[in-house]
C-alpha cells in the first residue's frame, strides 16, 4: 500500500493515534470527541498545569464535564503531556493554538510557528498535520508547509498538510464539535481526503473545500459576518439614541419581516476569542495586497467604541442623580465575554472597569463564573459576593453580561440606578431607575 492508503486504514479503522496540540476550549473537546469515537489521543499542552488535572480525569472546561473525561482516561484513550516526543507516535495532530493579536493589531503567529517547529521535529512519513487555529489566508502554506519541506518531505506524498477551521462556540448547549459541521481544506485531494477520513470519525458532517486558502477563508468570512453586523447594530443603537428611539423596539419590529433581515443586538461591545480578533486577520493580509477592508475596519472602530459609550451613559445617568463619578460606588455584574461562561478575553467589561477605575469610581464587580480578572498594569479584581446590601450600597449597577444566573428582578428591587447594556430588565418593573443601553 501507498503511504496514503495506509494512513486511510488506519484511520477507518481507528487504529490511528491522534495528537491535539492545545487543550483548551478548542483543543480539549476535540480530543474528547476523537477518544470516544475509539480512537488513542494524545493531547500536548505547554501548560503543566492543564496537562496534570486532564491526566487526573479532572477538566478546566465548562462544555467537558469531568464526569465525561474522567472514563476517557481512565481506559487510557485519553492522555495528556507536555513534551512534543511523544506525538512522534501520532498517525494525526491537530493543532489548537491561540491566535491572537500584538499591541498593534498585527497576527501574533508566534503559538503555531512554535507547535510547527516542535512538530517537524518528531513528524514521520505518513503523518497528517491540520492547523485549526484561525489565521489569516495562506497561512498554512506559508508556516507549516516550508518547515515540513525542511526534512525532505512531499506534501500529499509523505506527509498529508491541511486546514479545518474551528468553529466551537463556548456555552452553547445545543451546537458541539459532534453536530457542528466541520470544513476541511487540504493542500492536495490526498490531504483532503486524509483530513476528512479523520474528522467524520468525530463529526456528524464534513465539509470538503477546494484549498487551504478556501477553508481560511471560511472561518474569516463567517466571524466578519457577525462582527460587520454587530457593527452596524450598535451604531444604529448611537443612532436611535441621538433620535430618541428605542432601537430594541426597532430591532423587534423589523425581525417581524419574514425574509430579509436576520435579528442582530446591540451590546457593551465585542468579546472573545474570535469576532473582535479574527477579521482583522483578514485586514491584515489584504493590507499586504494594496487593499484596505472597508467594512472590518469601520465594524472594528464601533465595536471597540462601544465601552467608551457604556461609560458615558453612566456619567450622564449619575449625574442625573446628582452625582459625581469620582467617589461614586459602582458595581458591574458579569464580566465574561458571553453570558454562562467564564472567558474574559477581549471582554468589553474589563475596559468598562479600566475606564470607570480612571475616572476615581470606586468599582467592584461580581460574577459567578469569574473569580479574579486581571486588568492593564497588572492589577487584578477579585469577585465580590453578591447581596442585596451590594446592590444598595452602589450608586450605580452596570449590567454588562446577561448570565441567566442572575436574579433581574431582584436586582431591580434592591438598587437605585441601573445601566442595562443587555436589553434584561425591559419586561420588568422595579425601584430601580433603568438607563438602556
Amino acid at each position: 500500500m501507498t503511504t496514503h492508503q495506509t494512513l486511510l486504514e488506519r484511520l477507518n479503522s481507528r487504529r490511528a493515534i491522534v495528537g491535539i496540540v492545545g487543550l483548551g476550549y478548542v483543543g480539549l473537546p476535540l480530543a474528547v470527541e476523537f477518544a470516544e469515537a475509539g480512537f488513542r489521543v494524545i493531547g500536548l499542552d505547554v501548560t503543566a498545569a492543564k496537562v496534570a488535572s486532564l491526566n487526573r480525569g479532572e477538566s478546566y472546561i465548562m462544555d467537558i464535564p469531568s464526569a465525561r473525561l474522567k472514563p476517557l482516561v481512565d481506559s487510557g484513550r485519553l492522555s495528556a503531556t507536555t513534551a512534543y516526543a511523544d506525538l512522534a507516535q501520532a498517525d494525526a495532530v491537530s493543532i489548537c493554538v491561540p491566535t491572537p493579536l500584538t499591541k498593534t493589531k498585527d497576527p501574533d503567529m508566534s503559538f503555531v510557528i512554535d507547535a510547527v517547529n516542535a512538530l517537524s521535529e518528531v513528524c514521520h512519513t505518513g503523518m497528517l498535520i491540520v492547523l485549526e487555529s484561525t489565521t489569516y489566508p495562506g497561512t498554512t502554506d506559508e508556516i507549516i508547509v516550508p518547515r515540513l519541506a525542511k526534512n525532505g518531505f512531499r506534501v500529499g506524498e509523505d506527509v498529508f498538510v491541511a486546514f479545518s477551521p474551528e468553529r466551537i462556540d463556548p456555552g452553547n448547549p445545543r451546537y458541539g464539535v459532534r453536530n457542528t459541521p466541520k470544513v476541511v481544506g487540504g493542500m492536495t485531494p490526498a490531504c483532503t481526503e486524509a483530513t476528512v477520513a479523520l474528522y467524520s470519525a468525530a463529526v456528524d458532517q464534513v465539509v470538503p473545500v477546494s484549498s487551504t486558502m478556501a477553508a481560511e477563508m471560511v472561518k474569516l468570512l463567517e466571524n466578519t459576518f457577525r462582527a460587520v453586523n454587530i457593527g452596524l447594530v450598535n451604531e444604529m443603537a448611537l443612532m436611535c439614541d441621538k433620535l430618541g428611539v428605542d432601537v430594541w423596539e426597532v430591532i423587534q419590529a423589523a425581525a417581524s419581516k419574514p425574509f430579509g433581515f436576520m435579528p442582530f443586538y446591540p451590546g457593551p461591545g465585542l468579546g472573545g476569542h474570535c469576532i473582535p480578533i479574527d477579521p482583522l486577520y483578514l485586514s491584515w493580509k489584504l493590507k499586504t495586497l494594496n487593499y484596505t477592508a472597508r467594512f472590518i475596519e469601520l465594524a472594528s472602530e464601533i465595536n471597540t467604541g462601544m465601552p467608551l459609550y457604556v461609560i458615558d451613559k453612566i456619567v450622564n445617568a449619575l449625574n442625573d442623580d446628582r452625582k459625581p463619578v469620582r467617589g461614586s460606588r459602582v458595581v458591574v455584574l458579569g464580566v465574561a465575554y458571553k453570558r454562562d461562561v467564564n472567558d474574559v478575553r477581549e471582554s468589553p467589561a474589563l475596559d468598562i472597569l479600566s475606564l470607570l477605575r480612571e475616572k476615581g469610581a470606586d468599582v467592584v464587580y461580581h460574577d459567578p463564573f469569574v473569580p479574579e480578572v486581571r486588568l492593564e498594569g497588572d492589577l487584578r479584581l477579585h469577585n465580590t459576593a453578591y447581596s442585596a446590601d451590594l446592590l444598595a450600597s452602589a450608586d450605580a449597577v452596570v449590567i454588562v453580561t446577561d448570565h441567566t444566573t442572575f436574579d433581574y428582578q431582584h436586582i431591580l428591587d434592591h438598587s437605585a440606578l441601573v445601566i442595562d447594556t443587555r436589553h434584561v430588565t425591559a419586561s420588568r418593573q422595579g425601584r430601580a431607575r433603568v438607563v438602556s443601553l
